[in-house]
């Protein structure tokens, strides 16, 4: 039997713009002619798994079809909720659709990570295919790359049959926890899971029969046209909003873990697209794209919808002016040198791989003490992003009006 694929694709994206009404979900970001969600879909055609199946919302069901429109996938199925209810629901209800018989392997994806090495990631699933049972879970660690407070992590243990069992989560730690953490062997939990329909009904019947009871109903109910599953909105709704995490995963005691290294990236915040894009970055440089300045040198790598990435290249001894933006908020991701900020009344002092977010309105400005080029990849996010926005207080290039 094939594994059956289940994106979940229900995510809102409002850890990237905190101050915006028209947030985009991350899952339908154009990155540059790809967004996640195409990545998810493309990672679906492998031959170990069968045709995919979307749970999503109403919000969403023009931006799923066509992606499935231009990944050319014709079989699939939807399954759309009435209501925002967390990942509990979700999954269950996307589990206990009749398409899918009770011994079926289920691959949960989530439709906003960034994955690579699918074949390492693909021989893993299919090699544990044969350890899934009615009860066990599996779930997926990422080797760390750095002490990051942006996941949540576990610890693994190893019993009989070579496999990893976890023994403890912990839930984003901070930064010196995560140290000892990753000392301990711990790994980032990727929030993806693998288990057997049976044992997705047989967790929810004995840790929450009342999500259970509510999801049956609403999928009983649920109206079915064009591939589509519309759930039952009467039903659906008395489902208690909870995460799988919190209903599941932190009551069963029967979770493995496939252990995995391989570069992945929810690109949750800032910070991580602005590493995504400074990897690519020698494929998004033109000629025509870059600007050059009294302090160096500006170049745009890709304008997206309401948000910029540029790279500044500051020279030795140069110093930008001291600015503020009506319309943008700024992060900034030094990779090169040291970068001495200035922010409103602050002086910090950034090192290759720190991060730091200018927000809408702080007066800041950055400057190069040092004898080498400094480097900073930059997303300016906002509704009005050129060169128009900026308010100089000082400048040494004699800029100010």
């Amino acid at each position: 039997m094939k594994i059956r694929p289940v994106i979940l694709c229900g995510g809102a994206g409002t850890r990237l713009w905190p101050n915006s009404k028209n947030h985009q979900a991350k899952q339908f970001i154009d990155f540059g002619n790809w967004t996640l969600l195409g990545k998810t879909l493309e990672r679906t055609k492998a031959s170990i798994y069968d045709a995919p199946i979307i749970s999503t919302n109403k919000k969403y069901l023009k931006d799923v079809k066509k992606h499935l429109k231009k990944n050319k996938i014709k079989k699939y199925k939807i399954v759309l909720e009435p209501a925002k209810r967390n990942t509990a629901p979700a999954i269950l209800s996307t589990a206990l659709i009749k398409d899918i018989p009770n011994n079926q392997p289920l691959m949960f994806f989530t439709a906003d990570h960034l994955i690579e090495k699918m074949s390492v990631f693909n021989k893993a699933i299919n090699k544990n295919k044969t350890k899934l049972t009615d009860q066990n879970i599996f779930i997926f660690g990422i080797k760390p790359t750095s002490p990051s407070s942006e996941y949540g992590y576990f610890v693994t243990k190893k019993i009989k049959g070579n496999i990893n069992k976890v023994k403890k989560f912990i839930e984003k730690p901070k930064e010196s926890r995560a140290k000892q953490v990753i000392k301990q062997k711990g790994y980032w939990n990727s929030g993806m899971f693998f288990l057997r329909k049976d044992s997705i009904i047989n967790n929810f019947k004995k840790y929450n029969p009342s999500i259970y009871r509510n999801c049956l109903n609403s999928v009983n109910k649920a109206k079915y046209k064009a591939n589509t599953y519309y759930l039952n909105k009467a039903s659906f709704i008395k489902a208690s909003a909870k995460s799988f995490d919190y209903v599941i995963l932190e009551k069963t005691k029967q979770i493995n873990a496939i252990k995995l290294d391989i570069p992945w990236s929810d690109l949750g915040s800032w910070k991580e697209i602005l590493k995504m894009y400074n990897k690519n970055k020698n494929k998004l440089v033109k000629k025509k794209n870059i600007f050059h300045r009294p302090w160096g040198k500006y170049t745009n790598l890709f304008n997206g919808k309401e948000f910029l990435i540029k790279e500044l290249f500051v020279k030795p001894k140069g110093i930008l002016s001291l600015q503020k933006h009506h319309h943008r908020a700024e992060h900034w991701l030094v990779t090169q040198g040291n970068a001495r900020i200035t922010l409103n009344k602050d002086i910090i002092i950034k090192k290759p791989g720190e991060h730091i977010f200018i927000p809408l309105e702080a007066i800041h400005r950055v400057q190069n003490l040092g004898k080498k080029p400094v480097k900073i990849v930059e997303a300016q996010v906002g509704s009005i992003l050129k060169e128009t926005d900026i308010v100089r207080y000082q400048d040494i290039y004699g800029r100010v009006r």
